[in-house]
């Protein structure tokens, strides 16, 4: 009987190991969006400007986005960009962020963070 229970154990040790390994695939949770028009104006604007191409106010708009807290969906190098979105008040940058996949202008595919890459949420339109 104790051989059995010890299988049983290897077993979950096992499966707890590649659920451990499946979440390093992290992505956001389907629940992690938020609607358009929920989003803060100033994230609002920017969104627009990523679809009109721009201008950006900030030099890093429209640079690569590495997805190195691997937050997003996997995809090869250069596929998100950043774009930040103003923080009134703030005298840098801020921590709200827009990434878009793909095309910026015409994907559809954007992603909000207020809090600098710590989490993210999928726009919905």
């Amino acid at each position: 009987m104790r051989r059995g229970w010890g299988i049983v154990l290897v077993v979950l040790a096992l499966l707890a190991g590649a659920l451990a390994v499946a979440r390093d695939e992290r992505v956001p949770a389907a629940g992690s969006e938020i609607v358009l028009r929920e989003l803060p104006r100033e994230a609002r604007e920017t969104l627009a400007l990523i679809r009109a191409g721009g201008p950006f106010p900030y030099a890093k708009d429209g640079t690569v986005f590495g997805n190195r807290e691997r937050l997003l969906p996997r995809q090869a190098r250069g596929y998100y960009t950043e774009y930040t979105v103003r923080t009134p008040g703030s005298r840098d940058r801020g921590a709200r962020r827009i990434v878009a996949g793909g095309d910026p202008r015409a994907s559809g595919e954007y992603w909000y963070t207020d809090d600098h890459y710590a989490s993210f949420r999928r726009i919905r339109e």
